[in-house]
């Protein structure tokens, strides 16, 4: 499993110290994005700044990818295999849910191409569907 880790890390030109696979390793296990928060939790006796600086070396390298579901901070999940986090390409819908809080990524469910005018340059995009996960409705 270190070695798979490494690998994906490298792959992405990321060094891989102890602290960013121990990140790397909490990321995979997650079915849901999570919060810089969150992950601080779970990393007790590590300082918040490393974990943020973690954080934004993997999006930065587009190993993860940022959502802002509006609950004021944003929450990290994994980029999909192959994704270069382009605007045009790999955008996909996220779906958060307004009883435990967790926002999952759909990345078979696109964001359509938005023709913007010229003098306009698009960064990014982000769509959240808000509603009730499967996990709290049944």
């Amino acid at each position: 499993m270190i070695k798979e880790l490494e690998n994906k890390l490298k792959q992405k030109d990321i060094r891989p110290t102890a602290m960013r696979l121990l990140v790397l390793e909490a990321l995979t296990s997650q079915e849901a994005a999570i919060s810089l928060s969150d992950l601080e939790k779970a990393f007790e006796k590590s300082d918040r700044v490393t974990l943020f600086r973690t954080l934004k070396t993997f999006q930065e390298n587009g190993l993860v990818h940022s959502i802002d579901d509006g609950n004021g901070a944003p929450k990290y999940a994994l980029c999909e295999e192959g994704c270069e986090c382009n605007i045009e390409r790999d955008l996909h819908v996220h779906f958060h849910c307004r009883v435990c809080s967790e926002t999952f990524c759909l990345p078979k469910y696109k964001i359509p191409e938005i023709n913007l005018p010229t003098n306009l340059k698009s960064e990014e995009a982000n769509l959240v569907v808000k509603g009730v996960c499967g996990k709290c409705t049944g």
